[in-house]
């Protein structure tokens, strides 16, 4: 989401660290290419006129002009005064209310609360180990109630049961009272959006926010919209007690405006957003590690999460065990890791998290797409068993089936059996207690980045 800010500011911060003394007139010009890429993004003007005041009254201070490594300690303003904008902690839902903790979703039609709502239904279920029953009162938007009960099924949580005839108030009154007999921690209650803000939508979802007290109430907002998410979020702030945000659709195309806005007009904390179109693809909002993200310093902290969460324990050890043993790495072992990066989003996902990415060249980062790890899985799965234990089998007329079978060329094939062969031949590097120790100093991934 950030692309285009992360060029603009580590280009920016770039001049800085080479300035070998900070003045005034270098501060402001690097200040001026700073306001400008916020310009660019999207960010709301007067939350740029703030954080430009702020940081300028820091940088010409002591603290900047008086340390031994001036410009490394302007990126530290710029960076923090960026984690104050983005809302300096991560908040979670807050738990500490007698269940069930009802959360409310609001915002305009289209930004995602449907998807959004079981997203966060499996998080609370999966991660926080919490019951949870989901209700749509939503009773304008065809198949609005039918989307939320497929979606609740798809995540394995309770779907309570409301009709288009139904008033909004009554269905989420009559779900809390299933909710505290059927003794769930959490109800997760979906409302309707409209497709601009109107009097009547605010007074509806004000008198359902009356009626049943959500701990939470939510504002779900589609990061793509940019400077009118600032307008939406000023509406809905002024009509609702909002406890927090999420931002949705952060994987697409946008300019990142809707994050460094939202959270200085509202008032509330950004506490989630949407990573990606599956039902896990929900995180909790970290300002710092954004923060970092957004000024090209990667975000290592959430890979490792990702890491921890994502990779299969069990299926790594075995692998291990395997090559310490000395047995033979498989083109099965080969899709085995390949389908573990794209469980964790792909390579390109994975770069994004580390330091300096932002730096490379785009020729670099063109190379690295998850386009060719696709076109990998679909040459191995197009191979038949025998073929996937015995590469060397893998000729010519076989190449040329594969190829076909997997709508690929036979250079893909052949690239593919060369990668695989490199693989292999580090892999015959690490028997014995090579392998483990390795293992250990990696933290579960293959060599060259492929994770286990």
């Amino acid at each position: 989401m950030f692309d285009n800010l992360t060029d603009r500011l580590s280009k920016s911060i770039q001049k800085i660290r080479g300035q070998a003394n900070l003045s005034e007139d270098n501060i402001k010009e690097a200040l001026r290419e700073v306001r400008v890429a916020l310009l660019e993004a999207d960010v709301a003007l007067p939350v740029v006129k703030s954080f430009i005041d702020d940081v300028r009254e820091r940088a010409l201070g002591t603290e900047v002009l008086t340390s031994l490594k001036p410009a490394q300690v302007l990126v530290k303003v710029v960076q923090e005064e960026l984690v104050k904008v983005l809302g300096e902690e991560t908040t979670g839902i807050n738990f500490n209310a007698q269940p069930p903790v009802v959360v409310l979703m609001a915002g305009l039609q289209g930004a995602g609360k449907t998807t959004t709502t079981g997203k966060l239904a499996k998080y609370l279920k999966e991660r926080e180990n919490k019951k949870v029953m989901v209700v749509s009162a939503d009773v304008y938007r065809p198949a609005a109630i039918e989307q939320l009960q497929t979606v609740a099924e798809q995540v394995g949580v309770e779907w309570f049961p409301s009709s288009v005839i139904d008033d909004p108030v009554s269905i989420g009154m009559t779900a809390l009272q299933a909710a505290k007999k059927g003794y769930y921690d959490v109800l997760i209650v979906d409302t309707a959006g409209r497709l601009a803000v109107d009097d009547a939508m605010m007074k509806e979802i004000k008198s359902l926010q009356n009626s049943i007290s959500p701990t939470e109430t939510l504002f779900v907002v589609d990061a793509m919209t940019g400077q009118d998410a600032a307008n939406t979020a000023k509406a809905f702030s002024d009509a609702l007690d909002l406890t927090g945000v999420v931002l949705t659709k952060v994987d697409g195309d946008a300019r990142g405006g809707a994050a460094l806005s939202v959270k200085t007009i509202t008032g509330k904390p950004i506490k989630f957003q949407g990573v990606g179109e599956k039902m896990e693809a929900l995180e909790p909002f970290h300002p710092d590690r954004i923060a970092s993200s957004i000024l090209g310093m990667g975000d290592v902290l959430s890979l490792v999460e990702e890491v921890e969460r994502k990779v299969d324990k069990k299926e790594a050890e075995k692998l291990a065990k395997k090559v310490a043993k000395g047995n033979k790495f498989t083109l099965e072992d080969f899709q085995s890791q390949l389908l573990q990066m794209q469980n964790m989003g792909g390579m390109a996902s994975m770069m994004d998290k580390l330091p300096g990415m932002s730096n490379l060249p785009d020729m670099v980062k063109d190379q690295v797409n998850d386009k060719s790890t696709g076109r990998m899985l679909a040459v191995i799965n197009s191979m038949t068993l025998k073929e996937k234990k015995y590469p060397q089998l893998i000729k010519g007329s076989r190449k040329r089936r594969i190829a076909n079978g997997s709508g690929t060329t036979i250079q893909d094939v052949s690239k593919l059996l060369k990668q695989y062969n490199q693989m292999q031949k580090m892999m015959r590097k690490f028997k014995g207690k090579g392998m483990m120790k390795m293992m250990q100093k990696l933290g579960g991934k293959m060599p060259g980045g492929m994770p286990f």
